[in-house]
């Protein structure tokens, strides 16, 4: 199934970037970010070993002008990290519980040096939001169980597909930020 996937999502981006060179970047940002989301949902692990490459492509894909200008995936970057970072320990202090792990910050950074710092809150608010429909489809279903939880990596991605499908342009406009 991951290998359809992988493929039809291959289709996909040549659709949407062409014949271009940048074309084989995005497939390998897409193919790690569907290999992320599957890992994360079977096993609720973001693992570093594909989580930091791509992170650094794409802060290499910026510095060689395939995507974004350099200090816009730099400050992604960042501003990924330390917007999960901050919520986890605000949330740490004030109930004493881990609510997501550091896999899920990593992944929020490589995608901030992806799509840029713009589209950070936009992938939050709608990883948050299709997280928690599905996650109380899930308790309502008995799918998950008390104690449990849905892991957000999956989602995410999924956000992160949604902003680069698109575009930023159109995502900004949903948001009434143009």
């Amino acid at each position: 199934m991951i290998e359809l996937a992988t493929g039809l999502l291959f289709a996909a981006l040549s659709w949407r970037f062409g014949a271009r060179p940048e074309t084989l970047l995005w497939c390998g940002f897409g193919a790690a970010l569907l290999a992320l989301a599957a890992i994360d949902w079977d096993t609720t692990l973001l693992p570093d070993s594909i989580n930091q490459p791509l992170l650094w492509a794409g802060l290499s894909a910026a510095l060689l002008g395939y995507t974004l200008p350099l200090d816009a995936a730099l400050i992604g970057a960042l501003a990924g990290y330390l917007s999960l970072w901050s919520v986890y320990w605000l949330f740490k202090l004030a109930t004493g519980k881990e609510g997501m792990g550091y896999g899920d910050f990593k992944l929020l950074a490589a995608l901030g040096a992806w799509l840029g710092w713009q589209m950070i809150l936009p992938i939050v608010l709608g990883a948050s939001l299709i997280g928690a429909l599905v996650g109380i489809a899930m308790k309502m279903n008995s799918a998950l169980r008390e104690g449990r939880y849905v892991p957000f990596g999956p989602f995410l991605a999924g956000g992160g597909f949604v902003v680069l499908f698109a575009g930023p342009e159109r995502v900004m406009g949903w948001l009434g930020w143009v």
